[in-house]
């Protein structure tokens, strides 16, 4: 017989705010995979918890993957659990999820914290759709490439951020998203919590005067509908490329990625606009 899988929560810095039936699953599984099981040894020595743990960090995850898969094949019981959060999300555990699930093995949530969730639902913007990006491209000209394309996006925007990187990704945002909305949440849940509110061009300036250390989830307003680009504005700035003598198909590319409108409606329709 199959044993289960099951996909546990765990606090995101405060650890009061694990769920009871998340301790319960602790409790009673065989084995506890974890991500790193020196820093999840702290959660479970403060709720008495002692299991045999898997270790599935960095390049150990394919492998450890592969005995895990072969312990729920024995039937036992399996709780995965990242560092801080929900495994999967934007933390390892994808790759013994997917498994599992090839295997025919059942996979179960315990849902619980998550740093996305909880910084929306302070963020004062729209929450009835919005875009998890998870972190940016460490590369400059991808990044830069990345939140050009999210800025045309009515959506909020939830992305986390390392603090080493946090300046540089702030002046990025500045420049694209300009005098757009945004809150930084360091530290989220934790001790040393702070918000931060305003552009990203003034935030930078109050975060750059505070230390910058631990975890940052960076929240950003959507595009305002009313300052959508239409289609007239585009086929126009098309023209007048193709006018400088560009081609129409380059014109068409570099407007379509600006805007953020399908290349073959944009084209067809500078065809019969003329």
């Amino acid at each position: 017989m199959k044993g289960v899988l099951y996909i546990v929560s765990t606090p995101i810095g405060n650890l009061e705010d694990i769920t009871l039936r998340a301790l319960r699953v602790l409790k009673e599984v065989d084995v506890i995979a974890a991500e790193d099981t020196r820093h999840s040894l702290k959660l479970l020595n403060h709720y008495g918890i002692s299991k045999p743990l898997i270790s599935y960090w960095g390049e150990k995850e394919k492998v450890k993957a592969e005995e895990t898969v072969r312990i729920l094949h024995s039937g036992q019981a399996v709780a995965l659990i990242s560092d801080a959060g929900t495994p999967g999300i934007s933390d390892p555990g994808g790759v013994l999820i997917r498994r599992a699930i090839e295997e025919g093995i059942s996979v179960i949530p315990i849902p619980g914290p998550t740093a996305v969730i909880a910084a929306l639902s302070i963020s004062g913007f729209s929450t009835d759709a919005f875009i998890f990006q998870g972190f940016l491209p460490v590369k400059e000209s991808q990044r830069v490439k990345e939140l050009k394309k999210l800025s045309l996006d009515s959506r909020t925007t939830v992305l986390y951020e390392a603090p080493h990187r946090l300046l540089e990704t702030l002046d990025d945002i500045g420049e694209i998203f300009q005098d757009r909305k945004a809150v930084i949440i360091k530290e989220i849940t934790k001790l040393y919590e702070e918000v931060f509110r305003g552009t990203a061009g003034s935030i930078r300036e109050r975060v750059e005067t505070s230390k910058i250390a631990g975890e940052y989830v960076i929240v950003l307003e959507g595009r305002p509908v009313e300052k959508m680009h239409s289609n007239e504005d585009a086929l126009m700035e098309i023209r007048d490329l193709m006018k400088k003598g560009l081609g129409r198909k380059e014109a068409v590319r570099r407007i379509a990625e600006e805007y953020g409108i399908s290349k073959k409606e944009l084209y067809d329709k500078s065809l019969s606009g003329e």
